[in-house]
């Protein structure tokens, strides 16, 4: 299976989902002007992941730094998505990492993480601005 990767721009994050390697990271601000056209074919590509792989183990990495309303209810899509999978067998985690200063950013986590039931979802606060590249 190919990689799945897409430059940030200004208002949409970069997303490198790489099965090889099985490094999976979403990084950015993320208010794209039509969410679900940026995010659908995300979706897609981890669905035929999901269909074509046996990994047991899977590990996200979300550093969203900025994000719209829009974003977040793609996100809690996503993340129900996952859910489903985890549900279904494998080991799902996502690390929800935050810079210490982003209270904001913090409590989505917060948020996020209550919503959720099967996947493992980890806060994960940068104290150094070099953790985060």
């Amino acid at each position: 299976m190919t990689k799945y990767s897409i430059q940030a721009t200004n208002s949409s994050p970069s997303i490198n989902f790489d099965p090889d390697d099985m490094s999976f990271e979403i990084k950015g601000e993320s208010y794209p002007e039509n969410c679900w056209a940026f995010y659908d074919p995300m979706f897609r590509w981890l669905e035929q992941f999901f269909s074509v792989t046996r990994e047991e183990r899977v590990e996200i990495n979300m550093e969203i730094l900025y994000f719209n309303s829009s974003s977040s209810k793609t996100f809690m899509d996503f993340f129900e998505m996952l859910d489903t999978h985890a549900e279904n067998g494998r080991n799902i985690v996502v690390n929800w990492r935050y810079h210490e200063e982003n209270e904001s950013a913090m409590e989505c986590g917060e948020e996020f993480m209550g919503d959720v039931e099967q996947i493992k979802f980890n806060l994960v606060e940068l104290t150094d601005i070099r953790e985060s590249e």
